[in-house]
């Protein structure tokens, strides 16, 4: 293996349960009710499927521009003041792949400057060499665009990388790009179809690290 590649919502840091929070609170401010179950739905999407797919549920009716404008101020608030967990595992994770001498990627569904903005409200201080987000590929997962993209940056073969998920359409867009895909479920337990896609299915990221380990495929 020569590199491995991480999702960040979810696998990396906690975020889910904040935007959850967020949206459901900009809808209830304009009489809508996005439930849980629908806001499982749009775990692992990009930012412009999620849009598409909420604009569906409500109909025309439905002030989509406002709501994209609300929410994520509320989010930042929340996160602001409460700041964002570190998955447990995390840190740990980063170290051993610095020691080991594997080059990481984060390929995160969300855009840009609020990835930015998650990490370093997480403390998030390891370095990455590249950081590949929705907003710079065409297709968001479960297309496999943005992987093949972390990887053609890390200079890569993407059969070669390792990529770590907690969402189903991630497993699936780290599938389709014939990457090691390796699951750590966050709030979704991975179906047969998806564990099947799946190189691994691991509890936590202690568990990766000791996964990679046994693997006997670190550089030399």
């Amino acid at each position: 293996m020569s590199a491995v590649v991480l999702d960040m919502d979810g696998l990396m840091i906690d975020t889910e349960p904040l935007y959850k929070r967020a949206m459901q609170e900009a809808a209830d401010e304009l009489g809508f009710d996005l439930t849980d179950a629908f806001m499982m739905t749009l775990v692992g999407r990009p930012d412009s499927d999620c849009r598409r797919l909420i604009s569906n549920k409500f109909g025309p009716e439905f002030p989509i521009d406002t709501f994209w404008n609300r929410w994520p101020k509320i989010w930042r608030e929340i996160a602001s003041t409460d700041g964002i967990d570190r998955k447990p595992g995390l840190d740990e994770l980063l170290t051993f792949l610095s020691d080991a001498g594997l080059p990481t990627a984060i390929a995160t569904s969300t855009y840009r400057e609020q990835a930015e903005f998650s990490l370093k409200a997480a403390g998030v201080t390891n370095s990455f060499g590249h950081m590949v987000t929705g907003d710079q590929v065409e297709r968001g997962k479960p297309a496999p665009d943005i992987f093949l993209e972390a990887a053609r940056r890390l200079e890569a073969e993407p059969h070669h990388c390792i990529a770590l998920e907690d969402s189903e359409n991630g497993i699936l867009a780290a599938h389709a790009a014939n990457m090691i895909a390796i699951m750590v479920p966050d709030l979704i337990f991975p179906t047969h179809e998806i564990r099947n896609k799946a190189s691994h299915v691991a509890d936590s990221l202690h568990d990766v690290r000791s996964l990679i380990s046994a693997m006997d495929i670190l550089q030399t």
